[in-house]
């Protein structure tokens, strides 16, 4: 596959996608913005609830275990839900209003005509992923990725982390084939050698390995982050006083679950990994080793800059129009994850 016929399949969609999405822009996407900008409420009200995604059950694990205090709100539903094509059409069919990903899925729901907004940031330094090779491969560093058959996801942080090991060692987008697939198919691409390489997740990783190293599939491991771990929400959810008030609150919730999970490698490893994950102990504690310490910055500023470098990367490749991330941000929301924990996770 080419990549112009690459662009042409992908772009096609989103672009039909954000001219039907730019017809609704005006007057009435103002008054929401506009509304999204007021101080937000002290105190989140009676009655108040939220759609919230908790990919796996991770969230409601982690602040069961964590001994959090419950949330001044009520979860309508703790959605299950963590790739960001799939975040943004439920965001789209108001099935969800707040989510947890990385920072390429804002920017595509952008380029889409999507208007949400990030509200909280936890920075990550470690590389969160690595590149597995289909079974029988000779690939062994990221220069042989020329001429092969890459995964890519234009929506999602895999996508991201590609791009930028492409970019790292010099290779350009025409040097090799793009082959457009959500993260879900990757694990089934690999193994039917539909593509030589897929980005997985570190906690993907082992049991993909395990099954297959046996006939010749391994990994090659880079320095490549993806920096942000966000939380975002649509605007038409934060323009709505009493439901921005619950994010706010939530929040710092969010960011002392990470900490505790953190903090308590032994016990998560126990109750997720082996127990809903089926993982053994020794994988779980080789995912656990690899974690990142969260870091919750107190400005945005390195976020907003690497969102821009994120955004002009894809841009270069013909994959969204150039734009100022700017306006993806939410400032009222800034202090509030780094102000709910210890002074070494913020940053």
């Amino acid at each position: 596959m080419h990549r112009r016929l690459f662009l042409t399949s992908v772009l096609g969609a989103s672009a039909a996608v954000a001219g039907l999405s730019g017809c609704a822009h005006g007057s009435a996407a103002a008054d929401t913005e506009g509304a999204a900008t007021k101080p937000l409420a002290d105190k989140v009200p009676t009655g108040t609830s939220l759609k919230v995604a908790s990919y796996l059950g991770v969230q409601q694990l982690q602040f069961r275990l964590a001994k959090l205090p419950a949330l001044p709100f009520a979860v309508s539903s703790w959605v299950n839900i963590g790739a960001g094509p799939d975040v943004i059409n439920a965001f789209r069919a108001k099935s969800l209003d707040l989510a947890n990903n990385a920072g390429i899925p804002p920017i595509q729901a952008h380029y889409q005509g999507f208007d949400a907004k990030i509200v909280a940031i936890d920075i990550t330094r470690k590389p969160n992923y690595l590149f597995a090779t289909k079974p029988g491969s000779d690939i062994r560093t990221v220069a042989d990725f020329k001429g092969r058959k890459l995964a890519f996801s234009q929506g999602q942080a895999q996508g991201v982390v590609l791009l930028r090991a492409l970019k790292q060692a010099g290779l350009k987008y025409d040097e090799v084939t793009l082959v457009p697939l959500t993260s879900n198919q990757f694990l089934t691409a690999l193994q039917s050698g539909q593509v030589d390489i897929a980005p997985l997740a570190n906690s993907q990783a082992p049991a993909y390995l395990k099954q297959y190293e046996g006939k010749g599939a391994h990994a090659i491991r880079t320095d490549v982050v993806d920096l942000l771990n966000l939380l975002w929400a649509p605007v038409s959810v934060l323009a709505h006083p009493a439901k921005a008030a619950a994010i706010a609150a939530y929040i710092p919730q969010w960011a002392k679950g990470q900490v505790w999970q953190y903090e308590h490698p032994d016990v998560w490893n126990e109750e997720f990994y082996v127990k809903t994950q089926n993982l053994t102990l020794e994988q779980a504690r080789g995912i656990s080793r690899l974690a990142n310490k969260p870091l919750f910055p107190p400005s945005w500023d390195e976020a907003v800059k690497w969102e821009q470098e994120t955004a002009d990367l894809l841009a270069a490749g013909g994959f969204v129009k150039k734009f100022d991330v700017s306006s993806l941000f939410d400032h009222r929301f800034e202090s509030l994850a780094a102000k709910a924990v210890p002074a070494e996770y913020r940053r």
